[in-house]
């Protein structure tokens, strides 16, 4: 059993340590650091080292091979995973029982967001819409079960991970699937949900202390380019965020609420994300898929951390970051405070030279700014070269974000914060906000 988080002592500011590298640990290093908790980050990649250097102390997993002592010494109160793969680490039961806070739910908690096809159980269990999906474990069997079920599926790996076999491959046709299953990689097997069409969004909450707590509804860009074409990246490449503690698209009332007692049980505490397609009901009707219950938002996946678009987000709009953290990882009833006016979140990632096809290597290239920025841009593959100047180093160099009162300022802002940024052969979609909004829209 992992120990109790031990309580704070003379409301000294919290010191976190983020496990990640980019801009992910630049992006929530800055937004906690910048209310005066005390920041450091365990690298936990090969790449993406510069940026965090920017917020605070950082210890590369080469010559600290476990975190687990870094926290004693540096009296870390709570830490914020990037991956769940910290999970398989050979540290992590040492992490768990240490004592230290751990922003993400742990254990049989993990299985949620992990394992594709538990998911899919526990949404029948607890009747919630969920698209008709299947496992097989090679080509033939995934074969036979489309014979048995002609219709396109998006093809995902049954496990979830950073470095799966295979990223999810979204099949809008028959035909399609059909290709596609000729060339996924088999080495887990193969996750095939019901494509449901794209009229796609979000909604990220907290759990702690037996209740959960809505904070934003949420859309990503997850296609490499205009007008949602191209494949499916690897990250998004733009985000849309809005405050939404009141769950007025309904998202949490209909999809998270219902996991109540599973939540329960498990001891679930942490950020809880679930991403849904909205149907409309004459299709469901006219399927051969299960019955569904009356509601137009079913399921396709959840998460169980608040992600790389959102997650920077949402800790901004929060007036207090470190303490919502901190409370939600030692499982206490949370007293959430949202800073006025900033209802509304933009993110828009500038790409590098080759993505979204990560085979394609592009060489070290500089980068320049013209003008000084007026929102957040948190660095991701960049570093300083021997020059003193920022290079980029890899395929995303970049995410800008804006909040602001309403959405149409929020991307004003973002876009004309991104153009100040250029490097050769970089790109950004142009055309966030166009499309995929207000949630439940195409």
């Amino acid at each position: 059993m992992p120990q109790k988080v031990p309580a704070q002592k003379n409301n000294t500011p919290p010191a976190v340590m983020i496990l990640g590298v980019g801009s992910f640990a630049h992006s929530l290093g800055g937004a906690l650091a910048d209310t005066g908790a005390n920041v450091s980050t365990y690298l936990t990649r090969n790449y993406g080292h510069f940026p965090p250097s920017l917020i605070g102390r950082t210890f590369s997993r080469d010559s600290f091979p476990s975190p687990v002592p870094l926290l004693h010494e540096n009296k870390i109160d709570v830490v914020i995973p990037q991956s769940i793969d910290w999970a398989l680490q050979p540290w992590a039961n040492e992490l768990i029982k240490s004592g230290v806070g751990i922003f993400s739910p742990t254990g049989e908690a993990m299985r949620i967001e992990r394992e594709r096809d538990f998911a899919r159980e526990l949404c029948s269990k607890c009747k919630i819409p969920f698209p008709k999906s299947f496992v097989a474990s090679n080509r033939i069997e995934a074969e036979k079960i489309l014979e048995k079920n002609p219709q396109p599926f998006v093809l995902k790996n049954p496990l979830c991970s950073p470095t799966s076999p295979i990223h999810t491959v979204i099949c809008e046709t028959l035909a399609d699937t059909r290709a596609w299953l000729r060339n996924v990689n088999y080495a887990e097997g193969v996750f095939l949900q019901e494509y449901l069409g794209r009229a796609e969004a979000g909604h990220i909450a907290l759990v702690s202390g037996g209740e959960i707590y809505s904070l934003v509804t949420n859309q990503e860009y997850k296609y490499a380019f205009n007008g949602n074409l191209g494949i499916v990246a690897g990250a998004p490449l733009g985000g849309l965020v809005e405050r939404d503690e009141h769950d007025k698209y309904g998202l949490a009332r209909e999809l998270i609420h219902p996991l109540k007692p599973w939540l329960k049980k498990v001891n679930y505490h942490g950020p809880i994300q679930v991403t849904a397609i909205k149907v409309a009901a004459t299709r469901r009707r006219h399927s051969r898929a299960t019955r569904a219950a009356p509601s137009h938002w079913h399921v396709i996946e959840y998460n169980i951390r608040i992600g790389v678009t959102s997650g920077p987000m949402i800790l901004r709009m929060l007036k207090n970051p470190a303490e919502v953290v901190l409370a939600t990882a030692r499982n206490e009833k949370l007293k959430l405070a949202l800073n006025d006016n900033l209802n509304f979140g933009c993110s828009l990632t500038l790409a590098g030279y080759g993505y979204p096809f990560t085979q394609v290597r592009g060489p070290q290239l500089p980068l320049e700014v013209d003008g000084k920025f007026d929102c957040d841009v948190w660095w991701n593959e960049v570093a300083r070269g021997a020059d003193e100047n920022l290079v980029s180093t890899g395929h995303r160099i970049a995410d800008v974000i804006a909040l602001a009162p309403n959405l149409k300022a929020a991307i004003a802002k973002a876009y004309a914060n991104i153009r100040k940024i250029r490097v050769v052969g970089s790109y950004y979609r142009t055309d966030v906000g166009q499309s995929l909004w207000p949630p439940g829209t195409v």
